[in-house]
């Protein structure tokens, strides 16, 4: 593997656990600057089809919506039909007619890089206000020595563990996958992505199972094996999906790296695809599921 995937890997998942820790408006600033660059990757593979999207005012709603969900997460959802109605009035009144395809890829954008990535923040927010310590919603734990010696991970922010755990299963999906299915993967998976393989996303989906689990037992969640063996699943074939997308919508765009921004990985949406689908599945998982139990 070339040195500069290993360093840039590396500075990226330290970038995002510190984030992760911090929380609040530092989580939030960390997720707006990935939902801005992965839609500025997504509308350049639109414009390879002849596109013409609302890129601009996308954008700028995308952000408007993760301010929101950091303020109240509870009225992020009414900012999704509004951005639509916005996007929609400055397509009608541009000189040249917008298309069909106009007007589909810029609410695509939205939704698929701006709607479903601001279910982290809301993650991550849960119940995090009433532990807050630091500056703008900020988070940092008191006393690492009773946390690491004891293993007391039930005195960490709930949305701090839930992210943290989500993460962790969907690194050892794509870990798992991308091993299983190089030495030992036969059966292709889908002709979307010639490379992935059966034998991969099943292990992968078993590795997510595994530390989501674990997990479940640690952090702690009612009933561990079902609630973790549930959303390993849950994040485990999310991350499949979320993969699949993304190589199909550069498949249909005729390249093969969504940019080439973090050296030996690609783009920002090729190192972040797992991670579309599984924020909002997860987030209620937590506050509609568990509760029930």
């Amino acid at each position: 593997m070339p040195w500069s995937r290993i360093i840039s890997g590396i500075i990226a998942i330290a970038l995002a656990l510190l984030s992760t820790l911090l929380g609040g408006w530092y989580f939030t600033s960390a997720i707006a600057i990935v939902v801005f660059l992965g839609q500025q990757e997504y509308f350049n593979l639109v414009r390879a089809r002849g596109i013409a999207p609302a890129a601009k005012t996308t954008m700028f709603v995308s952000q408007v919506l993760l301010a929101i969900c950091t303020i109240d997460g509870s009225l992020a959802d009414a900012v999704m039909p509004l951005a639509g109605t916005l996007i929609c009035f400055y397509l009608l009144f541009q000189p040249k007619m917008a298309t069909i395809a106009d007007i589909s890829a810029s609410i695509m954008g939205l939704f698929y890089v701006g709607y479903l990535p601001s279910y982290w923040v809301r993650l991550r927010n849960l119940n995090n206000l009433t532990l807050s310590n630091l500056p703008f919603g900020g988070y940092w734990p008191t006393n690492w020595h009773h946390l690491l010696e004891q293993g007391n991970f039930a005195s960490l922010p709930p949305g701090l563990t839930a992210t943290i755990l989500t993460f962790l299963c969907i690194w050892a999906a794509d870990i798992g996958a991308y091993v299983i299915g190089k030495f030992f993967g036969k059966t292709r998976l889908s002709d979307i992505s010639p490379k992935k393989t059966v034998e991969g996303a099943v292990f992968g989906i078993i590795a997510s199972v595994t530390v989501a689990i674990l997990g479940a037992y640690y952090r702690p969640l009612p009933h561990p094996l079902f609630t973790g063996l549930a959303l390993g699943l849950l994040i485990g074939i999310a991350s499949i999906l979320g993969d699949l997308t993304e190589s199909m919508l550069k498949r249909d765009a005729g390249v093969k790296d969504s940019g080439q921004l973090i050296p030996g990985h690609g783009g920002i949406l090729d190192r972040t695809d797992s991670y579309i689908f599984t924020a909002p599945l997860v987030y209620y998982y937590m506050t509609l599921l568990l509760p029930l139990l």
